[in-house]
Order: structure tokens, then sequence, then C-alpha cells
């Protein structure tokens, strides 16, 4: 046998396209060389891919190696193809039998001595692995996670030589991981812990049964960064699906994989504006993404540069970042919920603070000016969190617990689901104004706030969206005057400059 092929997965953005590998024996000089446009880390695969199998007791090819790897247009990069390229070479040399590398999918490093390492992208392969009828084979760690596809085989192998054996011998078998379902361990930080501050722990609620995007505005010290930590927590559960999105993404980031917890991420405001997106001449998840199915909060949200946050608008609206290199183009998903928190002057304190007066309307204006007006169009509620009067800091009264609250949030995550199969949020078009229909009454409000908010017609969408979900949270069937009063109440950003009504 001088022609042996074998089977592995690339990294593609999320998802894992099919890799022919093809190892071809032949006479003259011995070399080897590795082709199909494989970067630096697969070209050092020649060395890896020796050792391993000397150290495994086996006879490598005194003969020129070719190993040709399919598609040849698709950029291949990382060392997951060590293993299908050992095996093809053993089948080449007539080593071990190359119709028993049929059926399966080969993914992993090998060390100089025969070891499997875990990589990067194990979830997304045996997603793909699954669809194609294969089995997949890898380290022990990447089965671990690759073992939450539904339906799929997946085995386990420390060494090179465990492989071998169960392809010489059909009655030796790998071991399967068990499928983790289990939910990680985690224990959110408690909404009990929050003192007073009604308004604000009012906007997290409607904030986490919507989905809704939330901004809170106030001086330093009055628990506006306490409040954002505790919304994973009073949010509802993830589905098997959204849990396998996440996972995906952690897989795919090379993170350790944390089965149905929602993440949180809070980059720092000097991150740039392809740590929050995603990019690199080999496209990697940025912020958005690795926030995917939970929260993104941003502190200090003004001393971002406006160019950073301008590049969240698209993914705010799409849910989606792409990422087009001239090689190569990404998708990653960026459904993620974003909270941030600011000051309210370029000193921190409130405007009314005697600390404040030293700076005119017009530096307050141009401070908040730092956020554009599409951006904040894309936040629905403006909430501002002021100073703490003593007698509530000192009270000994037990705050509402994050439990409590949560339960409310699933019963109106429920009604959204079962009204229309999406969150408030993410309604638009005909189903927003099917589903956040509303009377001449609040109509009538309604246009009066636009006069005097002067309000885009996104804003005036994403205000239905919100009085649609307070209405949920109280299980009202229609958006009374009331709920809409309490969404109007929740734009409270013009109270920076002084220009609301």
């Amino acid at each position: 046998m001088t022609v042996a092929i074998t089977y592995s997965r690339a990294h593609l953005g999320m998802v894992a396209p099919e890799i022919t590998i093809e190892a071809h024996l032949s006479g003259g000089l011995p070399a080897f060389s590795i082709v199909g446009l494989a970067e630096t880390a697969v070209r050092e695969a020649k060395d890896r891919v020796r050792s391993a199998i000397l150290n495994s007791q086996f006879d490598f090819p005194n003969a020129r190696i070719t190993v040709n790897m399919a598609p040849a247009d698709l950029p291949k990069q990382g060392g997951q193809f060590d293993l299908a390229i050992a095996l093809g070479i053993l089948a080449a040399s007539d080593q071990i039998d190359a119709k028993a590398l049929l059926g399966y999918e080969w993914l992993g490093e090998l060390s100089l001595g025969g070891y499997l390492r875990r990589g990067p992208g194990a979830l997304p392969a045996a997603i793909a692995c699954q669809r194609a009828g294969r089995i997949l084979v890898c380290s022990p760690d990447n089965a671990q996670e690759a073992s939450l596809v539904e339906n799929q085989v997946v085995l386990a192998a420390e060494h090179l030589l465990q492989v071998t054996r169960m392809l010489r011998d059909p009655a030796v078998q790998l071991p399967r991981p068990e499928r983790m379902l289990a939910a990680v361990a985690t224990r959110y930080p408690d909404l009990a812990d929050v003192k007073g501050q009604h308004a604000a722990r009012r906007a997290l609620e409607i904030a986490a049964a919507g989905r809704h995007n939330l901004l809170y505005f106030g001086p330093p010290g009055t628990g506006k960064t306490l409040l954002a930590a505790r919304l994973p927590g009073i949010l509802p559960p993830l589905t098997d699906a959204e849990a396998l999105e996440v996972a995906s993404v952690q897989s795919v980031a090379g993170q350790p994989l944390q089965w149905r917890k929602r993440p949180y991420r809070s980059p720092h405001h000097s991150a740039s504006a392809a740590a929050l997106i995603g990019g690199g001449s080999i496209p990697r998840p940025g912020e958005v993404t690795l926030a995917h199915r939970g929260v993104l909060f941003l502190d200090e949200l003004a001393e971002f540069p406006r160019s950073v946050l301008d590049v969240l608008r698209e993914p705010m609206e799409s849910h989606t970042v792409n990422i087009a290199r001239a090689a190569r183009h990404s998708q990653f998903p960026a459904n993620f919920q974003l909270v941030a928190a600011m000051n309210p002057t370029p000193g921190g304190y409130a405007a009314s603070d005697p600390r404040s007066a030293r700076y005119s309307r017009e530096q307050i204006q141009k401070y908040v000016s730092r956020l554009s007006g599409p951006f904040l169009d894309r936040i629905d509620l403006h909430i501002e969190v002021p100073t703490l009067a003593k007698e509530i800091l000192l009270a000994h009264d037990q705050p509402e617990s994050s439990a409590a609250v949560r339960a409310r949030v699933s019963r109106a995550w429920e009604r959204q689901i079962d009204r229309q199969g999406c969150a408030n949020a993410e309604l638009a078009g005909k189903e927003l104004d099917r589903f956040c229909a509303i009377g001449q009454a609040e109509q009538n409000l309604l246009e009066k706030a636009i006069d005097r908010l002067g309000l885009s017609a996104r804003a005036y969408h994403r205000l239905l969206k919100v009085a649609r979900t307070i209405a949920d949270l109280k299980g009202q069937e229609q958006i009374d005057r009331l709920a809409l009063v309490e969404a109007l109440n929740c734009r409270q950003l013009e109270k920076l400059t002084g220009t609301g009504g």
C-alpha cells in the first residue's frame, strides 16, 4: 500500500470543515513534505509524527513521504492533524490495515512520545463528524467535551499505541467518555447583597426578563458594578441548544468548558476593537462572542474610545460577527446582553454635587457625547444609580434574593416563548406591531414622549419592547398606560445633560 487516506477537521470560525489527508510513499531520497496550504504548526508535524512513530515501536518509512491535505485552498493551522497524519503514514507503509481506518475521524496533537494532547475546537469537530456519520477519536480531555453532541460516538485515546491496537484487533475497544449533562456547580452573586437602589434593581429585572441592554450611570461606589455582576444569577437556565452553543465557543477559544453556566465578560476600557469583536490573521472570537448567551459588562463606558464602542453596533443588532480577511471569512455568534456603567460627569460625581460645580453644562455634554447617538439608541434602559442615604446603608433589612427575582423573570420569559418564540428584545417588523400593539390613549402618550425626548424610530421601537416586558412581568396580555410610563421612566440619560423635560 503506497497511498492511505484519513480524515480530520480544520477550524474556520465556529465550523469545522472536513480535511482529507492523503499519505503517499514513493521511491527516491528519503524526505517528508506536507502540502495543502499548511501553516507553520502543521508543517512542524513532520518532527512530532516521526518521533511519535519511532517511540511507539513502529518503523518510520525510509522513503519519500508526501502528505496532501485537501481541500488545497483551505488554510490549515494547529496540531490537531498529527494523529491522522501518523496513521496515514503507518497505513501507507502497511504497518496497519488501511481499511480499518474507514469510518473514523482523527483529532489530536502528538507528543514526541506518542501521547495525545488536548487541542481547541473539539466540540465543533464532533458536531460536524456526527453529520458525516463517522466515529471521532481524540484525547480524553477533548473526548469529554465532544461527548456533549447527542448520538455521536466518541472514543478517547491517550497514546498512539492504543489507537493502533484497536485498528489491529477489533476485539480491543477504546473507552467512551460519559456524556456530561450536569451543570457546573456555580454560585452566582446574590441580589440580596444590594441594599436600596430599588429603581436599579427593577431595571435589572426588566432587562433579564426581556433580554434588554442596560446602562447604569451614577457616582462611584453606588453599586453599579455590584448590580451588573448579579444579572447572570437572575437569568433563566440555558436550554440544551444554548448550552451547546456556549460550549462550542469555549471549545474554539480553548477555554475550560463550563457546562450550562452563563458567560460573564468584563473587558477593561483599554480593550481594542479587535479584542471586543474578534480578529487576527487567523480570526479568533472576541469578547462579544465569549459573552454569547450571557452578559457583556462594560465598566467606565465613557472611557472606551468611541470608535471601539461603535463596532458593537452591528453585533448588538444582528447577534453575529463577520470577520473578513484576504484568505478567509469567519462568522462567530454574538447574542449577548450588554450592561454598561459610567459616571455622570468627568469628575465622577453627580451634576448636583458641589464637587461637580467646576464643570459647565457644555463640559458634561461633551463628556456624555463620547457615546454616539446610534450606540445609545441600541441600549433600552438608562438608569440613574444615586448615592445611598446613610439610613438605607445602615439598615438591617433583608433585600429580595436572586432566587425570588429569577422566578418572576422565568415566568415572564415563558410567556414570551409561548407567545412569539423569542425574547421581546428580538421582536422586529410585523411581529413587533402584532405583539406590542397599544391603544389610542397609550399612542397619544408615546407621541408626546417622542416630541419631548426626540426619540429615533429605533428608540421608539425599543421603548415598546420594554413596555411589553413590563406587562409580561405583571402577567398582562396588553400593554397598558402604567407599563408604558414605567418604560419611559427607564430612559433617564437626559438627566446627565439636563435635556429632559
